[in-house]
């Protein structure tokens, strides 16, 4: 069902007394967090939380900790009037936009990191960044306390840094991706998509017609090597700043996936003035 006039909180103490009632009906609360500037692929992700819970809570938050230093955290699109206008669509029950101040009142004393998971892929090419965004996820977590959190599958590694803290926290949250949402030329749907020049928009697809090549030479089991050389070298000499084309473990991120049912074939490129990144999982068992 459609909420037109859904409520907005500023304070973890505004949000936590409207969850009282919920809970008290024993009512499921599901949660989607986001940096705003919503797209198709946000709203995908909150009609997946309106079928598997009650009370939906979608938070707006730039989290200034998951920016490095010449990062465009001044510059990330803020687009709260349009977000909530674009939620009024769904069945969302209120959106948690707090300030900065709210979340770290005392600024960073605490980190939340997952070593094994964080330093690798883009935790190589952002050093940080995924500390910043495990530490904000597992603070929205305490303070929402919801049954079951929605992601997308685009950010692959931040589901799996997730995924682990919750389990290794002892979180009580169920956490599930969602597949990734596609403009019709198969680009991934992204707020950094704005960066994008129209010529860029079409030159950008590229990068899900490499992974797919690649992830169909792991399908297949052949010329796994030359595939990904020639997709390397397509997508840079077309003018693509390439930070990674690589296959790894569905599971841990390991680069032996050999032996894994399921594999990942992931890639993080720079277009003009946007970071792009994108995956394709491929099933290995037969």
């Amino acid at each position: 069902m459609k909420n037109d006039q859904q409520d907005i909180f500023y304070t973890i103490n505004d949000l936590r007394k409207f969850l009282v009632s919920a809970r008290d009906q024993n009512k499921t609360i599901g949660f989607v967090p986001t940096m705003g500037n919503l797209h198709q692929g946000h709203l995908d992700l909150v009609q997946r939380a309106c079928d598997l819970s009650d009370v939906v809570i979608v938070s707006i938050f730039v989290n200034p900790m998951q920016f490095g230093p010449h990062e465009d955290f001044d510059s990330y699109p803020r687009t709260l009037n349009s977000d909530r206008q674009a939620l009024a669509g769904y069945a969302c029950d209120a959106i948690f936009a707090p300030t900065v101040r709210e979340i770290y009142p005392k600024g960073l004393n605490t980190e939340i990191d997952v070593p094994s998971l964080t330093t690798i892929l883009c935790g190589h090419h952002r050093p940080g960044h995924f500390k910043g965004v495990a530490t904000v996820v597992c603070k929205l977590f305490n303070i929402v306390q919801p049954d079951v959190a929605i992601f997308g599958n685009k950010d692959y590694q931040q589901l799996q840094i997730i995924k682990a803290m919750v389990q290794d926290l002892l979180l009580p949250v169920r956490v599930i991706g969602t597949d990734t949402k596609r403009e019709p030329n198969g680009l991934a749907m992204s707020s950094r998509n704005a960066y994008l020049l129209e010529s860029e928009k079409q030159l950008a697809s590229m990068l899900y017609s490499s992974l797919t090549k690649v992830a169909q030479a792991v399908r297949d089991d052949t010329q796994i090597k030359t595939t990904l050389k020639q997709q390397k070298q397509l997508l840079t000499s077309a003018g693509f700043i390439l930070d990674y084309l690589e296959i790894r473990d569905a599971e841990d991120l390991s680069k032996t996936y050999v032996e894994a049912d399921k594999a990942v074939v992931l890639v993080a490129a720079k277009l003009g003035e946007a970071r792009l990144i994108d995956n394709i999982i491929v099933n290995l068992s037969n």
